[in-house]
């Protein structure tokens, strides 16, 4: 992500300096009119502050802790790009021909800058909401999804038939299960806990009947766990 800023950043500065060559290079007067008449300094800072403003809209666009929150907000950062340009193009205008209203430049640059905080500021709310939600999906989620690699690795290993096929059983039952937790489920996924635990012990130990008798009480659990699941949603 700083490198991405970076880059923006480096087109930003090469946007500003063609700003100021086009601004104070191209001829000073034309058709009898001074471009340096009036309200120019004035207006040639509100513009210049202007570009500041996009450059820091940018640097919160772009800042985000993980790549999840990054990819919410490449749409954000077209959009400050898009900004940036258009600022140029309008400070420009404003500032090298002669009779258009300096002040003309300063407000429709602004208008542009107010543009893109407001994105930047919804959109990055919008980004934390969804990173939000998914973090808390992901947690919810963990119970199930760590017990799965465990039960698939176990099955793995399992050296004599019937117990790879019990370790295999219990392997698909904790697969299919719902894989949102609940607080409410604290208990109950404990109880899971412990024996599979213990059906892992019996399986390491090749005890047929141990497994078997383990893998239909851990079932149940799960079975039962399930229906909580349904209960609560």
């Amino acid at each position: 992500m700083k490198r991405n800023f970076a880059l923006y950043a480096i087109c930003w500065a090469a946007l500003l300096v063609l700003f100021n060559v086009i601004v104070f290079v191209t001829p000073a007067e034309a058709m009898g009119m001074s471009k340096f008449g009036g309200a120019f300094w004035s207006g040639y800072g509100g513009i210049t502050l202007a570009f500041i403003g996009q450059l820091v809209c940018a640097y919160f666009a772009f800042r985000a802790d993980s790549a999840k929150k990054f990819f919410y907000r490449v749409s954000l950062i077209t959009i400050s790009y898009a900004a940036l340009i258009l600022t140029v193009i309008a400070g420009v205008v404003c500032m090298v021909v002669p009779g258009l209203p300096n002040w003309a430049g300063i407000v429709i640059c602004l208008v542009i800058l107010v543009f893109s905080a407001v994105v930047v500021v919804g959109a990055k709310a919008a980004g934390d909401t969804v990173s939000s939600v998914d973090e808390q999906v992901k947690a919810k989620t963990a119970f199930i999804k760590s017990l799965t690699v465990e039960a698939e690795g176990l099955a793995s290993r399992a050296k004599s038939g019937p117990v790879r096929e019990e370790a295999q059983r219990v392997y698909e039952g904790v697969r299919y299960s719902d894989p949102m937790s609940n607080g409410e489920l604290a208990g109950i996924e404990g109880q899971i806990t412990l024996k599979f635990a213990a059906f892992s012990d019996a399986v390491a130990a090749d005890d047929g009947e141990k497994v078997k008798s383990i893998a239909g009480e851990l079932l149940a659990l799960l079975s039962d766990r399930n229906n909580r699941c349904k209960l609560l949603k």
